[in-house]
């Protein structure tokens, strides 16, 4: 079959084409033929930094996937040939990705696609997906009618942040860098918009909450980000992070009796223990879709999995507005 390889680590996207063998079929496994994948910022980590959990060389990258069940192993009975399933089975340590016409997944990391998505749309959710609920609803525990604050709320894990604490009936703040992506939250639901470029946390903390703070905040970027998170939270508030890696003053999470939560939602994947969670999220957030309560903001430009470079240097170049997908056409 044919796949993308990743050869070398570095900051050139060193990808080119190759025939792979096909996987065998194992227990607890399907075989997917492959629709559509898409470009997360943690597969350009990998690229450039090569952690740890970076896939061993040469690599078939690609966490996200949509597509078609071809065969299933023995033991799986959720699944059936012909299925259409979505889920984030591989693309890391020891599991292979979706760049190739052919993935074995883990049945366990997987649900049935929703119909009312097409596979490019439903390849951009997994991983944003299992990594907002993750933190909204696993870690913070958000509540009907609890203020939430979601920083970024346009990009890739913020947009679907927002639109999964709506439908959760909660009241969601977000920020954005620009008049356009302002737009673009109001229309994922977002009820209160901040500027972070024009507008200080205290102002819109006073604008927004009466000097209360957020009941809960959800941080993507971290560094500063992080401390105006502790600066934004209410009284006994939470604060989940997904971007912890650097060092902080933490005397306000003293100060207010703060709980701190850190989600790192590639560690099924790596440790192989609570994969059942991650198929439980994509089938949770499945039936939100079928309803039209979560659809992913794809970016504009589409690429085909024999352009894997070109998509990671669009994702690198920060004017990707929405979700990067290819396709295998």
């Amino acid at each position: 079959m044919k796949a993308q390889i990743l050869r070398s680590y570095g900051a050139k996207p060193d990808f080119a084409a190759a025939d792979v063998p096909m996987p065998e079929l194992k227990p607890g496994h399907v075989l997917i033929r492959v629709a559509a994948t898409s470009v997360n910022p943690v597969d350009i980590k990998m690229r450039t930094l090569a952690p740890p959990f970076a896939p061993k060389l040469p690599a078939v990258m690609g966490m996200d996937v949509a597509g078609v069940v071809e065969a299933v192993g023995e033991g799986v009975t959720a699944f059936k040939s012909g299925d259409e399933v979505f889920g984030c089975p591989g693309g890391i340590a020891d599991l292979p990705g979706a760049l190739t016409e052919y993935m074995l997944a883990d049945a366990r990391l997987l649900a049935p696609k929703p119909a009312r998505l097409s596979m490019a749309e439903a390849a951009a959710l997994p991983l944003v997906t299992i990594t907002a609920w993750e933190a909204l609803f696993d870690r913070a525990r958000l509540k009907p009618g609890q203020h939430a604050l979601i920083h970024a709320g346009t990009g890739g894990v913020g947009h679907v942040a927002v639109q999964l604490a709506k439908a959760h009936c909660a009241r969601v703040a977000t920020t954005v860098s620009s008049p356009d992506k302002a737009k673009l939250a109001a229309s994922l639901g977002a009820d209160d918009i901040i500027n972070y470029r024009e507008e200080g946390v205290d102002s819109y903390v006073a604008r927004l909450t009466a000097g209360r703070g957020f009941d809960m905040v959800f941080d993507t970027v971290g560094g500063a980000t992080l401390d105006a998170s502790f600066q934004a939270a209410a009284l006994y508030g939470t604060v989940v992070s997904t971007n912890t890696r650097s060092s902080h003053d933490l005397s306000q999470l003293h100060a207010k009796g703060l709980t701190l939560s850190v989600v790192f939602m590639l560690l099924p994947l790596v440790t192989g223990q609570g994969r059942e969670r991650h198929g439980e999220i994509m089938a949770l957030a499945a039936a939100l879709a079928e309803v039209g309560e979560l659809r992913p903001v794809l970016a504009e430009r589409r690429f085909h999995f024999e352009e894997i470079a070109k998509a990671q240097q669009y994702l690198e170049s920060g004017k990707a507005v929405g979700k990067v997908v290819l396709e295998i056409r």
